[in-house]
């Protein structure tokens, strides 16, 4: 049987199935074509390429297995949202984004419906986990690693159409059982198209609504055959939250929340006409903002958002701007009450240990410190209970464990 019409078998057998029924749409979106060229598989976001070589040797779950990894590429947006990583580190970012589909594949509860061809990642760990936040894992790993000596030449990267997608991965293949392990040797089996992937915003957001209209259409056929959404596609389906936005409208709705009318000083933009009283503020406005030491937040994700935290304080111009660098403990703060746009080349951070963020309330209330707003940037693995007994408003930063429970609002920053 020619591939192609094993393709297109294989796709009516997975809009059937009530596990892969939610994908149907995302499946009939763009182009599904055969390659003769030597590759595995791809997509750029939209289409899907299969190479005729590699996929005519699966058995029809492999191919299932390897059309459901394309597909389910394009319905998280893998290639779309995460682009920025791509251009950061391309290796880990393809292992970051096969692991959150391959768990997915792995975890279908009909063990028939598909297979993971031989060299798919697979890890327990990074089950339940985003593509951001495996990434921002692998990436410590990887700074982490002592150098290896080379032997022979280091493998191409294989992740443009074309090449034969053959390169080195830390990981585990679709053979292993995942959780805690050592490391092995395998070959990622699909591509990731990211350089088709246009810049232009207009481009990206039409292509983000023709994949978020196929999901819920999908999902329309999956409810009624009773199934539940995976978490990863419900939380692809929610708003992508601007941070820079949520931040800006934080300080300035909380550090702007504390004028009051005076008598004592005339409105003089209506003084002509009649008399009006002005704002006065009655408290010196103060920032804290509590840097985490303890985990993967890098000097790249620091350095953005100071960056933009440098720009609201010159904007807002608060009295009183006081970083405090913690981990299980506070270990020091930076006091800046000018020239708030050098905040981001003089911060000095200092810890690097455990994490418990609730030293930093029983620090701000041992200080005796009143600000009109706390901004908390961590990556999130905090202790699962936090005593805060802070009563000025919270703004939560969070890089990568959103799930967890804070006493205030979250904000998740993608960067």
């Amino acid at each position: 049987m020619e591939l192609e019409t094993r393709i297109k078998k294989a796709h009516i057998h997975l809009m059937k199935s009530p596990e892969t029924a939610l994908y149907s749409g995302v499946m009939m979106m763009g182009k599904t074509e055969v390659s003769d060229k030597k590759i595995t598989a791809y997509t750029n976001g939209v289409d899907k390429v299969y190479g005729r070589e590699f996929a005519a040797k699966l058995s029809d779950q492999e191919l299932r297995g390897l059309i459901m990894h394309e597909n389910l590429h394009v319905a998280l947006r893998h290639l779309i949202h995460n682009k920025d990583l791509f251009k950061r580190n391309k290796k880990i970012a393809n292992f970051a984004a096969d692991y959150v589909v391959n768990g997915i594949i792995k975890d279908f509860k009909d063990q028939g419906l598909c297979k993971l061809p031989k060299g798919a990642l697979v890890d327990d760990k990074y089950k339940d986990m985003s593509m951001r936040d495996i990434y921002k894992l692998l990436e410590k790993e990887e700074s982490e690693e002592p150098d290896e000596p080379e032997d022979g030449d280091e493998p191409e990267d294989g992740d443009e159409p074309g090449d034969d997608g053959k390169k080195g991965d830390k990981g585990k293949s679709e053979g292993d059982k995942g959780g805690k392990g050592g490391d092995n040797t395998s070959d990622p089996f699909d591509e990731h198209d990211v350089d088709s992937v246009s810049d232009d915003p207009e481009v990206l957001k039409d292509m983000n609504d023709q994949i978020d209209n196929a999901i819920r259409e999908g999902g329309i056929l999956a409810g009624r055959l009773g199934v539940k959404l995976p978490r990863s596609i419900e939380e692809s389906l929610e708003p992508v939250i601007d941070w820079r936005q949520e931040l800006q409208e934080f300080v300035n709705s909380t550090m702007k929340g504390n004028d009051e009318y005076t008598w004592r000083k005339f409105n003089r933009r209506v003084i002509d006409v009649m008399l009006l009283p002005t704002t006065e503020n009655e408290k010196v406005s103060e920032l804290i903002v509590a840097c985490d030491t303890s985990g993967s937040i890098g000097a790249r994700e620091l350095s953005v958002f100071a960056g933009e935290l440098a720009s609201i304080c010159s904007s807002v111009q608060p009295d009183v701007v006081r970083v405090l660098w913690w981990d299980t403990m506070v270990h020091g703060e930076q006091v800046f009450t000018e020239n708030f746009e050098n905040i981001a080349t003089l911060l000095k951070p200092q810890g690097g240990g455990g994490t418990n963020v609730s030293s930093v309330s029983r620090y701000i209330v041992e200080k005796g410190y009143a600000p009109d707003c706390v901004v908390v940037f961590t990556d999130g693995y905090v202790e699962t209970t936090i005593d805060w007994k802070v009563s000025s408003p919270t703004l939560w930063m969070v890089t990568m464990n959103h799930r967890r429970q804070f006493p205030g609002k979250v904000v998740t920053f993608n960067q």
